[in-house]
């Protein structure tokens, strides 16, 4: 590599895909910035970005393979962990068959290109039916309802928020999480770029964010009530004849069931529940239908409560009636460059599927081919057929970031096996027998394969690798195909993998000449793979080279037509990305449902919304309720190791509002008790008038203080694991997902406070 030298990456530490300039002396970081002719950030950077160099420069982040021996941890060769790993998970399959090894995937494998290409085929060469994913603490609600509504559970409507003049935000704070399902970079300057325009957005949150500091209005509302909230604005629409299906007239079932439902939620009856006074309603569902662009963007918030998946059906049912789905300024479906399963027209298809299958012990149906995780600690401790006794966890922290976390804890330390990919041994890594770390970051290439399906904007934006593999390194895309090839019964060896990364290309290429009416239809599968396998290349990058040249806007391999489409070699030529232009309207192309129309009022849905939602109109509103929160400097548990990131004031304490602090005694700095079903901890309060009375908030992803875990900085900025107050007996019905908001406390002062 030369001296002295740039690099431009897109940042894959959150699901904003911001562009980094990367200045490198050798393999040595001097200076991350953000890279201002990125098509899609336009030189916007967090400070998670620019704490690249310290991530890859943290001491504790693991650089060999390690080998767990009684309480030592000892480093070994690439090899010697291979076959510790084969020894280990076949000794689970011989004795207990396939469902006893389970596999977790943890976020940061939706940010990262090797993941996102072979999860399945290991997946599928596991062979189990025990698959969980940091999905069910975090977005599954809303694949749901898009696949319920839509057909697709990719098919999630964003808000087209550069073109909006309306944009009503439920339960998200972009102003940290600079998006979430929905990939916007930039989200500060977007939002105040709405507003310099004459457009407005509100923030309906319990908790006065950043984001609602800057809104034009901010709504408090009482945690695990925005179904109500978003009914009632049905209500009013329908009500006051405000409905307009815009491009959505003619393609909608179901609006009849829709009115019905709504017809008790009005106003005035949800306003004790919801704590958003009736007038309040009225007139945000008046703006909604009466603005001619304008959006319902709602998140985590409400996402992780529990009416989550009716929530989330919700928010598209007010965009539909209102006006504004599938229309610029409104709520718009992708089209990603590497296509997908709804990136051709169609308009029809098989439709979504819940519950194929469910859980061994508590019967909780499955979603996307996974269960929801809150189960994991019962099939691990449940003896009986199927029971777990090894685990696969994949980037991962479920025991910082799932419901019952001490009971997850514990249960982890009795399994007979487990093999971890991570570069940390962290609070859940700590119990492995093999733990296998990946490259580091600027020694990877990267594409956002997920992200770009939920991108605002239509982009494409690839980055190479910009340092040489060190000499304990090894590619991560070996390593997921030695471990596919490792449960297949394909043994261990670099060969064996080599084997998977041919097997899994030779199998798309396939697909994608088998594909009627696909733009490589008939071509010769075999010099498709020769073409993509110039120069010796392999891994990801021959996958992602394939998407592309197939996708709706690539070159086709040539085909007439489409000479100047898309390809690795594109992007390759331009390392600040592709801007392929804003969303278009979709509709009816994007559907997939059997009807080839919006299902309005799912079944499902309709079912859950009668059996859970209509009975809490006359439920009593007492005690607290804890939410949690997010910060602009961390990303879920694994961005607490760097010294960068959490220096200075410290962040996981409990938010509470000035009227229950004096209620309870609490004063600014002391500890409290948080109390749930679940479990107990200990956390310092912070008095602010951010918080909406009877709401207490901490932030999700802390509880450094493991034995075992190697993570200096982490350690010494602890915090609490607020998982231990999150009852994973309880979770929202149809998606499986945790509630992780609203949860009942009880709070007392472990100092008195003085006068």
């Amino acid at each position: 590599m030369a001296a002295t030298r740039i690099a431009y990456r897109t940042c894959p530490l959150c699901e904003a895909t911001c562009g980094l300039e990367i200045h490198l002396d050798g393999d040595d970081i001097t200076l991350i910035r953000g890279d201002k002719d990125d098509v899609f950030s336009r030189g916007f950077v967090c400070p998670k970005g620019t704490a690249l160099k310290a991530l890859e420069a943290d001491p504790d982040r693991l650089r060999r393979p390690l080998v767990r021996q009684g309480d030592t941890w000892h480093e070994v060769s690439w090899d010697d962990a291979f076959a510790e790993v084969e020894r280990g998970l076949q000794a689970v399959f011989d004795a207990h068959g396939r469902d006893a090894v389970a596999v977790y995937m943890g976020n940061p494998n939706a940010h990262n290109l090797a993941g996102m290409v072979y999860n399945r085929v290991l997946n599928q060469g596991v062979g189990t039916t025990n698959v969980f994913s940091a999905s069910t603490v975090d977005q599954m609600p809303k694949h749901v309802s898009a696949g319920l509504m839509f057909g697709s559970p990719i098919s999630v409507p964003l808000a087209d928020i550069d073109r909006t003049d309306y944009l009503l935000i439920l339960g998200a704070n972009p102003f940290a999480s600079n998006g979430s399902l929905m990939t916007a970079p930039d989200m500060p300057g977007r939002l105040r770029a709405l507003r310099a325009r004459g457009g407005r957005f509100v923030v309906v949150d319990p908790r006065r964010t950043k984001t609602a500091e800057e809104a034009d209005e901010h709504v408090p509302i009482r945690p695990g009530t925005d179904a109500h909230f978003l009914l009632a604005l049905v209500n009013v629409l329908v009500d006051e004849g405000l409905v307009h299906l815009g491009h959505a007239e003619g393609l909608v079932n179901g609006y009849d069931e829709v009115v019905r439902l709504a017809d008790g939620f009005t106003p005035d009856a949800v306003a004790p529940v919801t704590g958003v006074p009736a007038e309040t309603t009225r007139r945000i569902a008046r703006d909604l239908a009466g603005t001619e662009r304008a959006a319902v963007y709602g998140r985590i918030g409400t996402c992780t409560q529990e009416f989550g998946s009716l929530a989330s059906w919700l928010v598209d049912v007010v965009n539909v009636l209102a006006g504004n789905l599938d229309r610029d300024g409104g709520a718009m479906f992708a089209r990603p460059a590497i296509g997908g399963a709804t990136a051709e027209d169609t308009g029809k298809g098989r439709g979504f599927r819940l519950g194929r299958r469910t859980s061994r012990v508590r019967g909780l149906p499955e979603a996307l081919g996974e269960l929801p995780v809150a189960t994991l600690a019962d099939e691990i401790e449940t003896p009986g057929d199927g029971q777990v006794h090894a685990l696969i966890c994949l980037s991962g922290n479920p025991v910082c970031s799932t419901p019952d976390a001490g009971r997850l804890d514990r249960v982890l330390a009795g399994l007979d096996f487990m093999v971890a990919l991570d570069i940390y041994r962290n609070e859940t890594t700590r119990h492995a027998n093999v733990i296998l770390p990946a490259p580091r970051v600027l020694a990877k290439s990267h594409y956002d394969m997920a992200l770009y399906n939920l991108a605002i904007r239509t982009v494409a934006n690839y980055s190479p690798p910009a340092v040489e593999l060190g000499p304990d390194e090894i590619p991560e895309w070996e390593i997921m195909c030695r471990l596919a090839a490792i449960v297949a019964g394909q043994g261990s060896s670099h060969e064996a993998g080599v084997a998977v990364d041919d097997f899994v290309l030779s199998t798309l290429v396939s697909g994608a000449v088998g594909r009627k009416g696909g733009v490589v239809e008939g071509r010769d599968a075999a010099e498709l793979v020769a073409e993509l396998s110039r120069n010796g290349r392999r891994g990801p990058e021959r996958v992602l080279d394939l998407m592309l040249r197939t996708g709706p806007y690539g070159d086709g391999f040539g085909a007439p037509g489409h000479e100047d489409g898309l390809s690795l070699a594109v992007l390759e030529a331009n390392p600040h990305g592709v801007d392929l232009g804003p969303l278009q309207p979709r509709l009816p192309g994007v559907l997939r449902t059997p009807s080839g129309r919006i299902e309005l009022a799912p079944p499902e849905l309709v079912a859950d919304a009668e059996a859970r939602l209509v009975p809490t109109l006359a439920r009593p509103v007492d005690g607290l309720r804890l939410i949690g929160r997010r910060d602009l400097r961390s990303n879920n548990s694994w961005m607490h190791n760097l010294e960068v990131l959490v220096k200075g004031k410290a962040r996981c304490t409990l938010l509470v509002h000035p009227d229950d602090a004096a209620r309870l005694g609490l004063a600014d700095g002391d500890p409290a008790r948080v109390r749930s079903a679940a479990g107990e901890v200990q956390a310092p309060v912070e008095v602010t008038d951010t918080m909406m009375p009877g709401v207490v908030s901490l932030p999700h992803g802390w509880g450094h203080d493991a034995d075992g875990a190697a993570m200096e900085t982490a350690a010494a900025h602890a915090g609490v694991n607020s998982n231990v107050l999150t009852d994973g007996s309880v979770l929202d019905a149809l998606s499986g997902n945790a509630i992780l908001n609203g949860i009942p406390v009880e709070v007392e002062a472990l100092v008195p406070a003085t006068a």
